[in-house]
This record gives structure tokens, sequence and C-alpha cells, in this order.
């Protein structure tokens, strides 16, 4: 005879809330908490680790949905296979350019996801692969493409706080807003060994035509070459290759 208890429980508790999710249920704390049969905290607690991993998402009334996670991959409606193809081009010339490595990133909730990215032409280049989600404050590529957000939804984002980071200076939501508030007015975003030891990051990032931020490129710089002298021309090629990709996918916003 089956054991009918789950040997994990806590994970077979979020399996249950990831199954009504994925039938389309929208679960508010309260919900899960009566359809698991456990406190109001415990529930909270499963959901917003279903958030981080991208399982689940929060809407605008605090109600959880489906995470991106759980949905076929897209950027700007396209593919997100279709999309590396388009942009590949694009960010191989911008590495040979400026002779560094280049990331493309998207946010998903608090996280950046690495989409695509190209290794410098010199033996000392920053690695592409030893990327998956880093939280979005600490990078340049996510500050550029949260500085496109009111402070409502910066709210909403980050509604169950700052995920821990390795050495961001960036320790609360406050201090989040200011900064980002320096970043939407030079339009462009830097990151000093914060979200990687020995790495620097400059990054810019597409909107559409509504001001809503699609993806952003960066330049992964080490530490003992970054130069901020050199920022300027890092920013004009940044924009140049944003611009090409946007012609590609067909969203251009001029």
């Amino acid at each position: 005879m089956a054991n009918s208890t789950p040997p994990i429980e806590s994970l077979h508790r979020g399996l249950v809330l990831l199954k009504e999710l994925r039938d389309g249920r929208v679960l508010g704390v309260k919900e899960a908490a009566e359809l698991l049969g456990v406190a109001p905290s415990t529930a909270h607690r499963l959901l917003a680790a279903l958030c981080f991993d991208g399982f689940a998402m929060q809407d605008r009334d605090r109600q959880y949905r489906l995470g991106p996670e759980m949905r076929p991959e897209q950027v700007r409606g396209r593919d997100v296979g279709e999309f590396r193809t388009l942009v590949h081009p694009v960010i191989d010339r911008l590495s040979q350019a400026v002779g560094e490595t280049v990331h493309v990133w998207v946010r998903q909730g608090p996280l950046l996801r690495w989409v695509d990215g190209v290794a410098g032409p010199t033996p000392s280049h920053v690695a592409t692969d030893r990327w998956d989600r880093v939280p979005a404050y600490a990078s340049a590529a996510g500050k550029a493409l949260l500085s496109e957000l009111n402070g409502k939804q910066l709210e909403e984002v980050f509604a169950d706080g700052l995920p821990p980071a390795r050495s961001s200076r960036i320790t609360s939501m406050q201090s989040l807003k200011r900064h980002l508030h320096a970043v939407r007015t030079r339009g462009y975003a830097l990151s000093i060994e914060e979200s990687a030891q020995g790495v620097d990051g400059v990054a810019v990032c597409s909107k559409d035509a509504l001001g809503r931020p699609i993806f952003a490129i960066s330049l992964a710089i080490p530490s003992s070459r970054f130069d901020r002298s050199k920022v300027a021309d890092y920013v004009e090629a940044l924009r140049y290759a944003v611009e090409q990709t946007e012609e590609a996918l067909g969203t251009s916003t001029s």
C-alpha cells in the first residue's frame, strides 16, 4: 500500500499551489491557506517562493497568477529563440567593436533572465556561461529596465522585499528609487562589482512606443580595465545596438 503522506510536506504544498495556478486559478493568500489547510503566513511564504523562481507572479491586486517560468518564453511577442536569432548578430558586432563581453537580458519580476551573450575577443574577457538569474537592482541591465517603472510599479515588483545581492549598495526601496532616478536622468545604468566580484557593467534598455521596457543590452567588463572615461563611448555603442535590435524586431520607437 502506497504511503499517503508526502515525503517533503512543504514541497508538496508548493506543487499543489502550482497545479492550481497552472489550471488558471488566481489565488490570494487567504484562499491559498484555506486550500492547503495552513496558516496564512505559511501560504504567503510558499507563494513568495514560487514567485522568486518565476513559477508565480503577483498582480496589482496582490493576487497570485501563473508566472513566466510556466509560460512559453517570449520577448516582445516573439519566441525567445527567434529573438536570439535576431539579436545575436547585433551583439556580436558590438562585442567586436568595443572589445568586451555583451549580454542581453529581460526582467522577470524582481530578477533578470539572461537571454543571450557574446564573449569578448580578449583572453581576459568576462565569461558568458556563468549567468542565470540575478537580482535586477544589483546589475546594470536590471537598473536600466527598472528605471522605466514608476514608484508604484517598483513597489509591486519588490512587494516581498529586495532579494539578497552579493554587494549592492542599494539596501532599501527608498535608496533604490533614488538610484533609479539618477539612471533615468542620464539614460544608462552602471554596476560596479554588484552582481559579480571583479566585473563592472554598463547597460541601456529598449522601450516600446508606450515607454515600457522590453530588454536590455549590457557590457560586462573586468574591473581591472574598466575606464570611466570610456563610458560615453560605451553608451553610444549600446544605444546603437539597441536601435538595430528594435529595427530587427520591428519595434523601433523612432
